[in-house]
C-alpha cells in the first residue's frame, strides 16, 4: 500500500511556489536597502577623514555680522 502522505500535492507545490517567490522579492528589496545604507554610511565616513585629514574640520566659518 502507497503512504498518502509522501504522495505530491499540487495545491502545496503552488503555494510553496508562491510563498518563495514573495519571500524572494522581501529579500531583494532588503538587500537593496542594506547596499544603499552601506553606501551612504561610506561615502559619509570618506568625506569626514578627508575633511579631517585636509584641516576643514579644524576651521570654523564666522558669521558675518550685519551693518
Amino acid at each position: 500500500m502507497r503512504n498518502p502522505f509522501l504522495s505530491k500535492n499540487p495545491f502545496m507545490s503552488a503555494w510553496l511556489s508562491a510563498a518563495n517567490k514573495a519571500a524572494g522579492t522581501a529579500r531583494g528589496h532588503a538587500t537593496a536597502a542594506a547596499k544603499r545604507e552601506i553606501s551612504t554610511a561610506q561615502n559619509e565616513i570618506a568625506k569626514q577623514v578627508t575633511d579631517f585629514w585636509t584641516g576643514k574640520a579644524a576651521t570654523t566659518q564666522r558669521k558675518k555680522k550685519r551693518s
